[in-house]
């Protein structure tokens, strides 16, 4: 999910969900190594448990890259193998190589030898018309042997030729089933499932075989969704309500402001938090308003939620201390 999961988000989908395993978006390689774009890695402590996504097919570069990531105090670091996007395919990574599993148990082997991290792989059922049970059951068993014993699959296929990334998520039809098999012949893998999972029900029936799910869009969307998914699954009251979790997100926006952060690479996120709440229209539009968020003020983030907290009498949500 690159440019969507950066920092910001995974902030504030922490206050949706506390205990969960966060993703950062697809870091690649080559940006790290060679754009010395090291930024992409920057993170808050309160994010974690985090992983990072990697997105490369050199093996020495790719273990160059989970050195740095375990230096950083990451969790686990995640080689992508499902992205379809033609400048992904370009740089010879993503969906591409899961017709070469071999380069991939290399680069999965020489991230293992560089760090201590967990190596896990982000897969797709296989590519285009080489998408069979057969081929996607030799691609978990080479890169099994290569030490990778996490696998987040998400339950389509990928066509890389004719299909933008969008229609990917929507075009070849989800196959969980297929997933499910993968899990059953290999029980001493850890199989999560990922791929238009957006209801509770079915989160409660992947969980009967599946030792997790992956939640991308839906909780992008819709971070309440990620909340109940959240205490469906860990079994956990939701300690902050939704004006305590804005609370929060105020005073991480607050303090990011004064180190020099746009108002608006912060509000971008939360432009689904209120949906169906009297008020959520105004408060996407008072948060859209380019030429008001270039000022930096929080003033409008507080004038927002007011609108949807403070409807009675349109007070201030976030009340400034007294002076004397």
């Amino acid at each position: 999910m690159m440019a969507w999961t950066d920092r910001h988000c995974r902030y504030l989908h922490r206050l949706f969900a506390p205990q969960a395993l966060l993703f950062t978006e697809m870091v690649t390689a080559g940006a790290l190594l060679h754009g010395q774009q090291w930024h992409l890695l920057d993170h808050h402590p309160a994010e974690y448990p985090l992983a990072v996504q990697l997105g490369g097919s050199d093996p020495a570069g790719l273990a160059e890259c989970a050195v740095a990531v375990e230096e950083r105090g990451f969790k686990e670091v995640n080689l992508n193998v499902g992205c379809p996007s033609d400048r992904v395919q370009r740089g010879t990574f993503g969906a591409c190589l899961m017709a070469q599993p071999e380069r991939v148990a290399e680069c999965v082997a020489a991230m293992r030898q560089a760090c201590t991290l967990p190596v896990t792989i982000k897969c797709r059922l296989g590519v285009d018309d080489a998408d069979s049970d057969e081929l996607l059951d030799e691609f978990i068993r080479i890169n099994k042997a290569a030490g990778c014993q996490r696998f987040y699959v998400h339950a389509r296929k990928a066509i890389l030729n004719g299909l933008s990334p969008a229609q990917n998520r929507s075009i070849p039809p989800l196959r969980p089933e297929r997933v499910a098999r993968v899990k059953a012949n290999h029980p001493e893998l850890q199989i999560i499932i990922n791929g238009g999972i957006d209801r509770l029900e079915l989160i409660a029936a992947h969980l009967k075989w599946a030792d997790g799910v992956m939640i991308g869009r839906a909780a992008y969307h819709n971070p309440n969704f990620l909340a109940a998914a959240h205490a469906a699954i860990f079994d956990c009251r939701d300690d902050l309500d939704l004006r305590g979790k804005l609370t929060q997100y105020r005073t991480y926006m607050v303090a990011e402001l004064e180190r020099g952060t746009r108002l608006h690479a912060m509000t971008r996120h939360l432009l689904t938090a209120v949906n169906g709440r009297p008020g959520a229209r105004r408060f996407r539009q008072v948060l859209s308003d380019a030429t008001r968020l270039k000022a930096n003020n929080i003033a409008l983030f507080d004038e927002a939620v007011a609108l949807v907290f403070d409807r009675a009498d349109q007070t201030v949500f976030f009340a400034q201390p007294k002076t004397a």
